[in-house]
C-alpha cells in the first residue's frame, strides 16, 4: 500500500468512527438574533448531551491569575438561502457594553459540539463565543442541508451568514471579531477572513486543511473522473465537493488577509501534514506558526491545554 493510500485508509477509519458516535440532538428552536434573555443562574445551560468523539477533545485549562466571568448560553440560529444554521452562543456577563466575539468553525464530518471546551474557556475570559454546525457538515448536523450538497464554498457562505448575524448583536464589538477554525473549518475561516479582511480583526487556524485541493487532485485528477457520490473519510459527499476544488488556488485566496494570523499544528499530523501550515506562513503577510510536538490531527489532554493558552494569549494581544 502506498503512502497516499495508507493516509486515505486511516482518514476513512477516523471518519467512520466519527459518524458512528454522532448524536441526534432534539432542538426546540433558536432565539432571535437580537434577543438576550437573563440567565436563571451563573450558567443557563442547554439540555445535557453525551460527549462525542471530535477533532478537538473537550479538555482544557484556565489561565492562572486572570478574571473569570460568569456567562449565559443560548441557542441562536442564522439563515442563508432559506437554510437554518444552528448554533450556540456564550455571552459573558461583563461590565462592558460591547464585547469582542469569536466564531468557531468545526472540521469535516464534525459538529459544533466538539469545540465546547474552547467556548467555555473563552467565555470565562470575556469573549462572546459562537459555535455552529455547517449546513450538511455531517450526517448528524443540527443545521439544514445534506452532505451531498456541502463544499468548501457552501461552508464559506454559511460562515458569512453567521458573521452578519454576530455583527448585528447589540452586545458585540463588531470591530473585534475573530475567526477560529479547525481542519476544514480552518480552511473555511481562512478563505472567508481573506474575503472580508476589513471585518475580521484576527484569525486562529488549528491544523487548517489546506491539503483539500491536493486531496481532490490526487483522487480524481480531472472533473470527468469525479462520481456523483463518493464516500470520503467515512462520509458520502457529492460531486460538487471535489469539482469546486480542482482548479482552486487556496493559497492565492488566503493571501489577501494582511492582519496577524495564528496557526497551530501538530508535527505528527498525517491527515494534514504540518508542511501545509508552513507553506501558509510563507503566503500570509503576518502569521505565526505554533507547533505541538508529536500531536496528530486532533489534540488531546496537554495538547489542548497548550492550544487554549496560545489562543487566549493571541486574543489578549489583539484587543487594540
Amino acid at each position: 500500500m502506498s503512502m497516499t493510500e495508507s493516509r486515505y485508509a486511516m482518514r476513512k477509519i477516523i471518519g467512520i468512527c466519527l459518524l458512528c458516535v454522532g448524536l441526534l440532538l432534539t432542538v426546540s428552536g433558536c432565539t432571535q438574533p437580537n434577543e438576550r434573555s437573563e440567565p436563571e443562574g451563573t450558567v443557563s445551560a442547554l439540555s445535557p448531551v453525551q460527549n462525542e468523539v471530535s477533532e478537538i477533545q473537550e479538555e482544557g485549562m484556565m489561565l492562572p491569575d486572570t478574571i473569570n466571568y460568569d456567562y449565559e448560553i443560548q441557542e441562536l440560529c442564522a439563515e442563508r438561502d432559506g437554510c437554518r444554521i444552528y448554533g450556540v452562543i456564550y455571552i459573558p456577563k461583563t461590565a462592558q457594553e460591547k464585547m469582542p466575539a469569536v466564531i468557531f468553525s468545526h472540521g469535516y464530518g464534525g459538529s459544533y459540539q466538539g469545540s465546547e471546551r474552547y467556548a467555555l474557556e473563552l467565555a470565562e475570559k470575556g469573549y462572546v463565543t459562537y459555535r455552529f454546525d455547517f449546513c450538511g457538515g455531517s450526517s448528524y448536523s443540527h443545521s439544514d442541508g445534506s452532505t451531498m450538497e456541502m463544499s468548501l464554498f457552501t461552508e464559506q457562505t454559511d460562515l458569512e451568514a453567521v458573521i452578519r448575524m454576530i455583527q448585528g448583536l447589540a452586545y458585540v464589538d463588531s470591530e473585534k471579531l475573530f475567526l477560529i477554525g479547525a481542519s476544514q473549518g480552518g480552511a473555511v475561516s481562512a478563505i472567508t477572513g481573506a474575503a472580508h479582511a476589513d471585518e475580521i480583526h484576527g484569525m486562529v487556524l488549528i491544523y487548517p486543511a489546506f491539503v483539500m485541493v491536493d486531496d481532490a487532485k490526487e483522487l480524481f485528477g480531472n472533473v470527468d473522473h469525479i462520481p456523483d457520490t463518493y464516500n470520503f473519510m467515512g462520509m458520502d459527499v457529492g460531486r460538487t465537493y471535489f469539482e469546486s476544488l480542482l482548479d482552486y488556488d487556496i493559497y492565492g485566496a488566503i493571501a489577501a488577509y494582511d492582519k496577524d494570523v495564528l496557526v497551530i499544528h501538530g508535527d505528527a499530523d498525517r491527515t494534514v501534514p504540518v508542511a501545509y501550515s508552513e507553506q501558509a506562513l510563507e503566503i500570509y503577510p503576518s502569521a505565526e506558526l505554533k507547533v505541538i510536538p508529536d500531536a496528530g490531527h486532533g489534540f488531546y489532554g496537554e495538547e489542548v491545554r497548550q492550544a487554549i493558552d496560545w489562543i487566549l494569549e493571541y486574543l489578549q494581544n489583539h484587543q487594540d
